[in-house]
């Protein structure tokens, strides 16, 4: 199958009440664990990657060929769109450009205005593609690739301003944190994201910094319009865990754990766990 559109993916999620996993991926490894454990669990699947990802794979058109050649050859079924996560205005249209299917264009940072206009041109661009568009509104809590986000609050108003832009999917900000989340987190605004249902309609939400979100606030923003959940943090954590008990119980010194193809092994099996369980827990095992 080849990669599709997100805007189909999340309109059914929406409509089924379940939401999509979006994985972020950083190597070769990440991509066969979010693919293969997508084919397994009969899962739609968002394969994300972050600018910073990008340049270290050396490039958006790598990572295309890299994500298409490996669909070919594991015979990957489910429906895959390949997403540029909090992406530059000239990041989204290189990522476009270079073959993503989806694109997200992060412009929260600037001037409301700015960004409204300077996602009325994504949307232009990916629109005539047939490439889906994911826009913000409220910084996201925490880092991602060097922009810190506060945590705040959207506001509903703004974000049916952003909808109206003709964007397929909106991240709003709802107490929602990038990386590890803070004893003294507060949770996420249920308030806020009833509100800012209510002022958008039916667009498909999206909840980033899906790591280390408790199952029940998960499964009640689902409820509440919710249809894609990022994930990172996560598995990054899974898989240096399993590496570093591997490395501290002498594994890779026994025969040729050495080699790169044994010593990640342990860790790739964690990857793929920690996707069937956000599979599992955001209900879209089964979807595709």
């Amino acid at each position: 199958m080849a990669l599709v559109s997100a805007k189909e993916i999340l309109e059914n999620a929406r409509d089924g009440h379940y939401a999509v996993p979006a994985i972020n991926i950083n190597n070769l490894e990440w991509t066969k664990a979010v693919l293969s454990t997508a084919q397994e669990m009969n899962s739609p699947i968002l394969v994300a990657v972050s600018e910073g990802a990008g340049k270290y794979m050396t490039g958006y058109k790598t990572i295309v060929k890299m994500v298409e050649g490996m669909m070919e050859e594991l015979n990957i079924t489910v429906p895959v769109a390949l997403h540029l996560d909090h992406g530059s205005f000239e990041g989204a249209k290189k990522a476009l450009a270079a073959g993503f299917t989806s694109v997200m264009y992060d412009g929260s940072h600037l001037p409301l205005d700015q960004n409204l206009a300077e996602t009325r041109e994504i949307v232009s661009i990916a629109h005539a593609q047939g490439a889906s568009v994911e826009a913000e509104v409220g910084s996201i809590g925490g880092e991602e690739d060097g922009i810190i986000g506060t945590g705040e609050l959207a506001d509903p108003a703004e974000c049916k301003m952003m909808v109206d832009t003709g964007i397929d999917f909106l991240a709003a900000g709802i107490g929602n944190i990038h990386g590890k989340y803070p004893e003294n987190w507060a949770g996420l605004s249920f308030e806020t994201l009833d509100a800012i249902k209510k002022a958008t309609g039916n667009i498909p939400l999206v909840l980033h910094g899906g790591s280390g979100i408790p199952t029940d606030q998960t499964q009640k923003a689902v409820d509440l319009g919710v249809a894609k959940i990022n994930v990172n943090t996560e598995l990054q954590l899974a898989f240096a865990a399993a590496t570093r008990k591997f490395i501290e119980e002498g594994k890779d010194l026994e025969g040729k754990n050495y080699d790169p193809r044994k010593l990640l092994a342990p860790g790739y099996q964690a990857m793929c766990d920690t996707v069937k369980e956000k599979i599992t827990v955001f209900g879209s095992a089964n979807k595709a």
